[in-house]
């Protein structure tokens, strides 16, 4: 096995990445990948929940086959640096369905990095990533979609937006589109703001506690990563669950 070089922030898809965490890693981690192949026809959800149990680096390669639609919904809210990244590659008339929600304070890095390759016609991909910070935390999300020359009709979408709940606090984005096709339908959207005031103080007038009023703004914002899923409660309540009373 030919172990990977240690990536450094000077690497365009560890750019936003934490220095001293990068520092810390070993060679093997990066050669570590959970991969998974969907038959055709397939279809297959996982729910990834990554506290403070399980901080680092994880990287999942997902091969989707002809007609099968893979579905992945994360939550990244531990205290260390945490980074999941995702590999995704769609045969024909497969979908991939992605949402995923960075939350958390203190000095910490959390980021998502997908690359999603349309590799034969039909195919369709959604990503949905949302990110709350507070101190001076920082939300990463780099996501690349590449689509193939003989990848006619393939419809793929990605969304992000960050809400930053005190002024240290940061995001990045980094989306990429590489299309060799010419008959397909690819759009992307960012947007990185703080806290609606005039909401929470619509919410205050009405004898909304703070605190309620702005875990129910937040619970409205990260439910966009989870509108596809069919039963969200348990990522939600995970989200929520690092929202702690400095945020």
């Amino acid at each position: 096995m030919t172990l990977a070089a240690l990536p450094t922030t000077r690497d365009e898809n560890w750019r936003y990445a934490d220095p001293a965490a990068l520092g810390g890693l070993q060679a093997a981690d990066l050669d570590s990948w959970h991969e998974t192949v969907l038959a055709p026809g397939e279809v297959r959800s996982k729910d990834l929940i990554l506290d403070d149990a399980f901080p680092g680096v994880h990287r999942l390669r997902i091969d989707v086959k002809a007609g099968a639609r893979a579905e992945l919904f994360a939550v990244l809210s531990a205290a260390r640096y945490t980074r999941l990244e995702v590999e995704v590659t769609l045969h024909e008339g497969a979908h991939f369905q992605f949402g995923s929600v960075t939350i958390g304070g203190e000095d910490v890095t959390r980021e998502v990095v997908t690359r999603v390759t349309h590799a034969e016609p039909g195919g369709s991909s959604d990503q949905v990533v949302r990110a709350v910070h507070w101190d001076t935390a920082t939300g990463n999300f780099l996501g690349r979609i590449a689509v193939a020359r003989d990848a006619q009709k393939t419809d793929a979408a990605q969304s992000f937006k960050a809400l930053l709940l005190s002024r240290g606090a940061s995001a990045n984005t980094k989306p990429e589109l590489e299309i060799f096709a010419d008959d397909v339908k690819c759009a992307h959207g960012a947007a990185i703001g703080q806290m609606d005031e005039a909401a929470a103080f619509y919410m205050a007038a009405r004898g909304l506690p703070p605190e309620t009023a702005r875990k129910l703004l937040v619970r409205a914002f990260v439910a966009d990563a989870f509108a596809a899923h069919a039963q969200p409660d348990a990522l939600l309540d995970a989200a929520l669950g690092a929202l702690g009373e400095d945020a």
